[in-house]
Protein backbone atom coordinates (compact mmCIF):
# COMPACT_ATOMS: atom_id res chain seq x y z
CA UNK A 1 0.00 0.00 0.00
CA UNK A 2 1.37 3.45 -1.18
CA UNK A 3 1.78 5.72 1.42
CA UNK A 4 -0.47 8.38 -0.54
CA UNK A 5 -3.32 5.58 -0.87
CA UNK A 6 -5.86 5.06 1.39
CA UNK A 7 -7.18 2.03 2.95
CA UNK A 8 -10.84 1.03 1.77
CA UNK A 9 -13.05 -0.80 4.13
CA UNK A 10 -16.03 -2.26 3.23
CA UNK A 11 -18.46 -1.62 5.30
CA UNK A 12 -21.72 -4.55 5.71
CA UNK A 13 -24.10 -3.54 8.05
CA UNK A 14 -27.87 -3.90 7.98
CA UNK A 15 -28.39 -1.24 10.24
CA UNK A 16 -28.72 1.79 8.21
CA UNK A 17 -28.34 4.19 10.43
CA UNK A 18 -25.29 2.77 12.35
CA UNK A 19 -23.61 1.68 8.90
CA UNK A 20 -23.67 5.75 8.12
CA UNK A 21 -21.93 6.63 11.51
CA UNK A 22 -19.32 4.13 10.63
CA UNK A 23 -18.55 5.31 7.50
CA UNK A 24 -18.31 8.89 9.02
CA UNK A 25 -16.21 7.73 11.69
CA UNK A 26 -13.66 5.95 9.35
CA UNK A 27 -13.91 8.87 6.72
CA UNK A 28 -12.67 11.43 9.26
CA UNK A 29 -9.92 8.80 10.11
CA UNK A 30 -8.83 8.64 6.46
CA UNK A 31 -10.12 5.54 5.77
CA UNK A 32 -12.14 5.19 2.54
CA UNK A 33 -15.57 2.88 3.08
CA UNK A 34 -17.56 1.64 1.16
CA UNK A 35 -21.50 0.50 2.58
CA UNK A 36 -23.83 -2.27 1.80
CA UNK A 37 -26.61 -3.46 3.38
CA UNK A 38 -26.76 -7.22 2.30
CA UNK A 39 -24.03 -9.59 2.07
CA UNK A 40 -24.84 -10.45 -2.05
CA UNK A 41 -24.35 -7.51 -2.80
CA UNK A 42 -20.81 -6.74 -0.62
CA UNK A 43 -19.07 -9.59 -1.95
CA UNK A 44 -19.83 -8.79 -6.30
CA UNK A 45 -17.88 -6.02 -4.91
CA UNK A 46 -15.10 -7.38 -2.88
CA UNK A 47 -14.83 -10.02 -5.82
CA UNK A 48 -14.14 -7.27 -8.09
CA UNK A 49 -12.43 -4.81 -6.28
CA UNK A 50 -9.16 -4.22 -4.02
CA UNK A 51 -10.38 -3.87 -0.76
CA UNK A 52 -8.34 -3.91 2.41
CA UNK A 53 -10.58 -4.50 4.97
CA UNK A 54 -14.40 -5.74 5.92
CA UNK A 55 -16.26 -4.98 8.77
CA UNK A 56 -18.96 -7.16 8.64
CA UNK A 57 -21.96 -7.70 10.76
CA UNK A 58 -22.58 -11.62 11.39
CA UNK A 59 -26.97 -11.01 11.27
CA UNK A 60 -27.38 -9.72 8.00
CA UNK A 61 -30.76 -10.10 5.85
CA UNK A 62 -29.62 -12.28 3.00
CA UNK A 63 -26.40 -14.08 4.42
CA UNK A 64 -25.08 -15.03 7.31
CA UNK A 65 -21.89 -13.86 8.48
CA UNK A 66 -19.58 -17.10 8.72
CA UNK A 67 -21.23 -17.59 4.97
CA UNK A 68 -20.11 -14.38 3.67
CA UNK A 69 -16.79 -14.77 5.74
CA UNK A 70 -16.19 -18.10 3.78
CA UNK A 71 -16.97 -16.70 0.57
CA UNK A 72 -14.49 -14.18 1.12
CA UNK A 73 -11.52 -15.81 1.91
CA UNK A 74 -12.01 -18.12 -0.86
CA UNK A 75 -11.36 -15.16 -3.51
CA UNK A 76 -8.07 -14.63 -4.81
CA UNK A 77 -6.78 -11.98 -3.05
CA UNK A 78 -8.92 -12.15 0.38
CA UNK A 79 -8.99 -9.20 2.64
CA UNK A 80 -8.75 -8.71 6.15
CA UNK A 81 -12.27 -9.03 8.16
CA UNK A 82 -13.62 -7.47 11.59
CA UNK A 83 -16.50 -8.87 12.91
CA UNK A 84 -19.03 -6.31 14.71
CA UNK A 85 -21.67 -7.80 16.20
CA UNK A 86 -23.78 -7.20 19.42
CA UNK A 87 -23.55 -10.87 20.36
CA UNK A 88 -20.12 -10.61 22.63
CA UNK A 89 -20.04 -14.23 24.41
CA UNK A 90 -17.09 -15.90 24.28
CA UNK A 91 -18.27 -18.48 22.04
CA UNK A 92 -19.49 -16.07 19.15
CA UNK A 93 -16.07 -14.55 19.48
CA UNK A 94 -14.09 -18.09 19.19
CA UNK A 95 -16.81 -19.05 16.02
CA UNK A 96 -15.79 -16.30 14.44
CA UNK A 97 -11.93 -16.54 15.21
CA UNK A 98 -11.64 -19.71 14.13
CA UNK A 99 -13.87 -19.75 10.96
CA UNK A 100 -11.07 -17.19 9.99
CA UNK A 101 -11.88 -13.40 10.59
CA UNK A 102 -8.99 -11.53 11.93
CA UNK A 103 -10.25 -9.60 14.89
CA UNK A 104 -14.17 -9.29 16.86
CA UNK A 105 -15.31 -5.81 17.93
CA UNK A 106 -18.64 -5.48 20.04
CA UNK A 107 -21.36 -3.47 19.22
CA UNK A 108 -21.76 -0.32 19.67
CA UNK A 109 -18.19 0.45 19.23
CA UNK A 110 -15.96 3.56 20.68
CA UNK A 111 -15.11 5.14 17.56
CA UNK A 112 -11.17 5.53 18.69
CA UNK A 113 -10.92 1.74 19.39
CA UNK A 114 -12.81 0.59 16.18
CA UNK A 115 -9.98 2.96 14.13
CA UNK A 116 -7.33 1.56 16.08
CA UNK A 117 -8.04 -2.07 15.81
CA UNK A 118 -8.63 -1.54 12.14
CA UNK A 119 -5.14 -0.08 11.55
CA UNK A 120 -3.18 -2.69 13.99
CA UNK A 121 -5.55 -5.35 11.44
CA UNK A 122 -4.36 -3.62 8.58
CA UNK A 123 -0.89 -2.91 9.72
CA UNK A 124 -0.65 -6.87 10.41
CA UNK A 125 -2.19 -8.45 6.86
CA UNK A 126 0.14 -5.82 5.32
CA UNK A 127 3.09 -7.07 6.44
CA UNK A 128 2.08 -10.88 6.52
CA UNK A 129 1.52 -9.84 2.53
CA UNK A 130 4.65 -8.39 1.80
CA UNK A 131 6.79 -11.05 0.90
CA UNK A 132 4.39 -13.42 0.16
CA UNK A 133 3.44 -14.00 -3.67
CA UNK A 134 1.55 -17.63 -2.80
CA UNK A 135 0.20 -19.76 0.40
CA UNK A 136 3.34 -21.71 -0.64
CA UNK A 137 6.24 -19.04 -2.00
CA UNK A 138 7.85 -16.04 -0.72
CA UNK A 139 9.92 -13.78 -2.13
CA UNK A 140 12.74 -15.14 -0.70
CA UNK A 141 12.47 -18.80 -1.48
CA UNK A 142 15.07 -19.47 -3.37
CA UNK A 143 16.13 -19.95 -7.08
CA UNK A 144 14.85 -23.72 -8.03
CA UNK A 145 15.60 -25.47 -10.94
CA UNK A 146 12.38 -27.06 -13.24
CA UNK A 147 13.24 -29.48 -15.71
CA UNK A 148 15.96 -27.57 -17.08
CA UNK A 149 14.86 -24.42 -16.69
CA UNK A 150 16.05 -21.87 -13.26
CA UNK A 151 13.23 -20.36 -11.72
CA UNK A 152 13.79 -17.22 -9.81
CA UNK A 153 10.70 -16.44 -6.87
CA UNK A 154 12.18 -12.96 -6.12
CA UNK A 155 11.84 -11.86 -9.94
CA UNK A 156 8.80 -13.56 -10.77
CA UNK A 157 10.62 -15.07 -13.68
CA UNK A 158 11.88 -18.70 -15.39
CA UNK A 159 15.38 -18.91 -17.13
CA UNK A 160 15.72 -21.30 -20.43
CA UNK A 161 19.02 -20.69 -21.02
CA UNK A 162 20.06 -17.01 -21.71
CA UNK A 163 15.79 -16.58 -22.25
CA UNK A 164 13.97 -15.43 -19.95
CA UNK A 165 10.27 -15.17 -19.22
CA UNK A 166 7.77 -13.45 -16.53
CA UNK A 167 5.77 -15.91 -14.37
CA UNK A 168 2.40 -14.86 -12.51
CA UNK A 169 2.14 -15.72 -8.81
CA UNK A 170 0.02 -18.91 -9.29
CA UNK A 171 2.34 -20.25 -11.72
CA UNK A 172 5.26 -19.64 -9.25
CA UNK A 173 2.99 -21.30 -6.50
CA UNK A 174 2.54 -24.76 -8.70
CA UNK A 175 5.97 -25.06 -9.91
CA UNK A 176 7.46 -24.68 -6.70
CA UNK A 177 4.88 -27.16 -5.34
CA UNK A 178 5.65 -29.86 -8.10
CA UNK A 179 9.45 -29.24 -7.99
CA UNK A 180 9.17 -29.55 -3.79
CA UNK A 181 7.22 -33.30 -4.43
CA UNK A 182 8.77 -34.91 -7.40
CA UNK A 183 7.65 -38.07 -8.04
CA UNK A 184 4.26 -38.78 -6.61
CA UNK A 185 0.92 -37.91 -7.89
CA UNK A 186 -0.15 -35.13 -6.64
CA UNK A 187 -3.63 -34.37 -6.07
CA UNK A 188 -6.11 -31.38 -7.71
CA UNK A 189 -7.13 -31.05 -4.21
CA UNK A 190 -3.75 -30.72 -2.06
CA UNK A 191 -2.00 -28.46 -5.19
CA UNK A 192 -4.95 -26.03 -4.93
CA UNK A 193 -5.09 -25.89 -1.21
CA UNK A 194 -0.94 -25.84 -1.69
CA UNK A 195 -1.07 -22.39 -3.79
CA UNK A 196 -4.23 -20.59 -3.17
CA UNK A 197 -4.86 -21.62 0.24
CA UNK A 198 -7.33 -24.12 2.21
CA UNK A 199 -10.47 -21.89 1.17
CA UNK A 200 -10.02 -21.93 -2.36
CA UNK A 201 -13.05 -23.40 -4.43
CA UNK A 202 -11.64 -27.24 -5.65
CA UNK A 203 -13.97 -26.93 -8.19
CA UNK A 204 -12.60 -24.32 -10.02
CA UNK A 205 -11.17 -24.93 -13.48
CA UNK A 206 -7.84 -22.17 -13.02
CA UNK A 207 -5.70 -24.84 -11.87
CA UNK A 208 -6.01 -26.67 -15.43
CA UNK A 209 -5.71 -23.05 -17.56
CA UNK A 210 -2.26 -22.09 -15.12
CA UNK A 211 -0.83 -25.64 -16.16
CA UNK A 212 -1.73 -24.74 -19.79
CA UNK A 213 -0.01 -21.76 -19.67
CA UNK A 214 3.18 -23.71 -18.01
CA UNK A 215 3.57 -26.02 -20.58
CA UNK A 216 3.11 -22.93 -23.53
CA UNK A 217 5.86 -21.48 -21.85
CA UNK A 218 7.96 -24.57 -22.35
CA UNK A 219 6.72 -25.11 -25.73
CA UNK A 220 7.58 -21.49 -26.66
CA UNK A 221 11.52 -22.09 -25.83
CA UNK A 222 11.27 -25.72 -27.57
CA UNK A 223 11.30 -27.66 -24.65
CA UNK A 224 9.26 -30.19 -23.55
CA UNK A 225 7.31 -30.88 -20.43
CA UNK A 226 6.07 -34.64 -20.68
CA UNK A 227 7.70 -35.25 -17.27
CA UNK A 228 4.75 -33.36 -15.89
CA UNK A 229 1.77 -35.65 -16.68
CA UNK A 230 -1.84 -35.05 -15.96
CA UNK A 231 -3.08 -38.58 -13.74
CA UNK A 232 -6.96 -38.07 -14.98
CA UNK A 233 -9.69 -37.77 -12.65
CA UNK A 234 -6.45 -37.33 -9.66
CA UNK A 235 -3.84 -35.00 -10.61
CA UNK A 236 -0.31 -33.90 -11.78
CA UNK A 237 2.86 -36.45 -11.35
CA UNK A 238 5.79 -34.59 -11.84
CA UNK A 239 8.99 -36.21 -12.30
CA UNK A 240 12.50 -34.64 -13.17
CA UNK A 241 14.03 -35.06 -16.73
CA UNK A 242 17.43 -36.97 -16.75
CA UNK A 243 19.79 -35.70 -19.33
CA UNK A 244 18.53 -37.77 -21.30
CA UNK A 245 14.98 -36.38 -21.36
CA UNK A 246 13.59 -39.31 -19.20
CA UNK A 247 12.35 -39.56 -15.92
CA UNK A 248 14.81 -40.54 -13.70
CA UNK A 249 15.51 -44.48 -13.63
CA UNK A 250 12.30 -44.90 -14.95
CA UNK A 251 10.20 -44.31 -12.14
CA UNK A 252 6.57 -45.04 -11.87
CA UNK A 253 4.35 -42.64 -9.84
CA UNK A 254 3.34 -43.29 -6.49
CA UNK A 255 0.80 -41.55 -4.20
CA UNK A 256 2.02 -39.04 -1.73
Amino acid sequence: MSPKQKPLVVIIEDDRSLAASLADQLLNAGLSTQVFHKGATALKFVGESYVHLVLLDPNLPDLDGLAVLDKIRRLSHSPAVIFLSAQREGHHVAQALEAGADDFIGKPPHPDELVARIRAVLRRSETAGDSRLTVNAALGTGVFLFNGAEVHPERLEIVFGNKKRKLGRKELGILYHLHANPGVIISRHSLIHAVWGVHADIRSRSLDQYIAKIRDAYADHGKSLDCLRTIHGIGYWYEPATANGGAKDGKKPRRA
